[in-house]
């Protein structure tokens, strides 16, 4: 029995983030600017938080020229002050908030954990987990006085399903983001407030440029993914914006993976 097809929305795309302002921490570069790119490619505007202003102004500079709207916040979210002043510029400027993408990150030195020190270690947590929450709870408290809601997201990574060798810092950081994304679910679900957790799997990006130097690491790490290849921020897109849509209204609390089916390989 063929199904019947469902309503026509002429010229109107699936995810529909116009009116929409979305924070995309750690949004100048990578996966950030990716999922920044398909948030304004939804119709949505971006702020977009960074340690560097002057990469913050260029990647809002190329989000004009897709013919979005996006402005450039200097940011250190691992600092308080910092985040409660990013927030307070972006509402200055836009007016309203309706997600935020927790994307900003660092990775750590490939360090046996015996040699591992606690000075790395917290330095790590300090962007990766405490910068997170430090966003996340910014975003939340602007979101519970809004009648709409909003949507919450954190990008953790595979690296908390499968377990890198000596990256126990990382690894550490992106599986305790899981743990805090399924905890502010439950909580502010009664706000309306959607919080998911994006993993992705290898992505060439900057922070992954010395593992892509590596030929011999490439080759095994694309040979076990099912599609053959990493992927590259354009790939994080239009699952950015997704997990940003409002109308999305009954997923929260969920883990996406995006890794080309590394881990089930």
């Amino acid at each position: 029995m063929t199904p019947e097809p469902g309503p026509e929305r002429p010229g109107q795309p699936i995810v529909d983030l116009r009116g929409r302002v979305v924070v995309v921490t750690g949004g100048s570069a990578g996966i950030g600017l990716g999922i920044a790119r398909g948030v304004v490619r939804a119709g949505g505007a971006v702020a977009l938080w960074a340690r560097r202003l002057d990469r913050a102004e260029q990647a809002a500079a190329e989000l004009t020229d897709l013919g979005g709207t996006a402005l450039a916040v200097a940011c250190d979210v691992a600092e308080e002050a910092q985040v409660e002043a990013a927030m307070a510029q972006t509402l200055a400027h836009f007016g309203r908030l309706d997600a935020l993408v927790a994307n900003a990150g660092i990775g750590a030195r490939r360090t046996p954990v015996t040699e591992l020190s606690l000075a790395e270690w917290r330095s790590v947590l300090a962007v990766n987990l405490d910068g997170a929450f430090l966003t996340l709870r910014a975003a939340a408290r602007q979101l519970i006085g809004q009648a709409e809601g909003g949507a919450l997201v954190a990008v953790s990574s595979t690296a908390a399903i499968h377990g890198p060798a000596r990256q126990s810092p990382y690894a550490a950081s992106k599986t305790a983001l899981l743990g805090l994304v399924r905890s502010l679910a439950v909580e502010l679900a009664r706000h309306r407030i959607r919080v998911n957790a994006l993993l992705p799997g290898w992505t060439e990006t900057e922070l992954t440029a010395p593992a892509l130097a590596d030929a011999r690491f490439v080759a095994v790490t694309t040979q076990r993914t099912p599609v053959r290849r990493w992927a590259t921020p354009a790939d994080f897109e239009a699952v950015g914006a997704f997990l940003c849509d409002p109308t999305v209204a009954f997923h929260t609390g969920d883990t996406l993976v995006v890794d080309g089916g590394y881990t089930v390989f």
